[in-house]
């Protein structure tokens, strides 16, 4: 199984392969995980991660600044291959960005990110929180229960999203989207890589998961 995480110098690529590749191996899953930013490997790939780390309008800049890259994913993704974005990665999944300006995303969930509303919480929301799901919502969430905690790290986030692309929540000053997910499509806005035996279930039933 080819797995692409998809480089556009957004950091946290190493990790989030690392734990891709722990968590095939914790299922007995034969995966190629490969660092890339070709866009002929990424029309090959059977499943494509997109991590992401700071700010909407960077991480989107620096997906379209690499030739083809941004439209070879976007085409395989059309073709059917599971796709997880990663935080900022997941972001880009939504219609826009409000960060340094608007920023159009890919429009495959509803609503923008935006900066998040709190008053007496310090930005960003950064540590461990825990995920409020209805279990067996979606195949990703196997295996987790309500109350385990991912590791978050933002100061934005999706508002005005649609209640049935919104597989879990967190609880910061008031909801906050943690996981999202459309068709073929899936996104966290914790760090799965850094989530610890969370993130790896969610990793692994990533490498499972057939939409």
């Amino acid at each position: 199984m080819l797995v692409t995480v998809i480089d556009y110098q957004s950091g946290n690529l190493a990790s989030a392969a690392r734990g891709l590749q722990l968590a095939a191996e914790q299922r007995g899953i034969a995966a190629d995980v490969r660092i890339t930013a070709d866009p002929e490997l990424v029309a090959r790939a059977e499943r494509i991660v997109l991590p992401g780390q700071g700010a909407f309008a960077d991480c989107a800049r620096g997906l379209r600044s690499v030739d083809g890259l941004e439209e070879a994913m976007l085409a395989r993704v059309t073709q059917g291959a599971p796709f997880l974005g990663i935080c900022v990665g997941m972001q880009l999944m939504a219609e826009r960005g409000l960060e340094h300006g608007v920023t159009p995303g890919f429009g495959w969930v509803q609503g923008e990110i935006a900066p998040m509303r709190v008053q007496n919480a310090r930005l960003p929301h950064m540590g461990w929180n825990e995920l409020r799901f209805t279990p067996g919502a979606h195949p990703l969430l196997a295996g987790l229960a309500p109350g385990d905690h991912a590791y978050f790290v933002h100061s934005y986030a999706l508002q005005g999203g649609r209640a049935e692309q919104i597989l879990a929540t967190t609880d910061y000053e008031g909801d906050i989207v943690a996981m999202v997910a459309e068709g073929n499509k899936a996104g966290t806005q914790f760090h799965a890589e850094k989530s610890q035996n969370v993130g790896l279930r969610i990793l692994g039933n990533f490498l499972t998961w057939e939409p």
